[in-house]
């Protein structure tokens, strides 16, 4: 499951772990014009872990989920 809410200055998406147990902590990125953030919970440090992609690393994390193994380089 998860939910999408366009803020001001962001598209916020939030991830719904709905698998079997364990279940993980939500994740939720945020989409800015410059970059993108992942943020989930950490139950074992007490913090909130973050990730900050550019825009051309999602867009090759994207292309790399469909794509098989080995190396690329985008074109664009």
């Amino acid at each position: 499951m998860f939910t999408i809410e366009h803020e001001f200055d962001a598209t916020v998406i939030t991830l719904v772990d709905e698998g079997e147990s364990p279940l993980r902590e939500d994740v939720n990125v945020s989409a800015f014009a410059a970059e993108i953030t992942l943020e989930q919970w950490d139950p074992r440090t007490d913090r909130i872990s973050k990730i900050t992609l550019s825009p051309e690393q999602l867009r090759d994390l994207t292309a790399a989920l469909n794509l098989p193994e080995g190396i690329y380089k985008s074109t664009t």
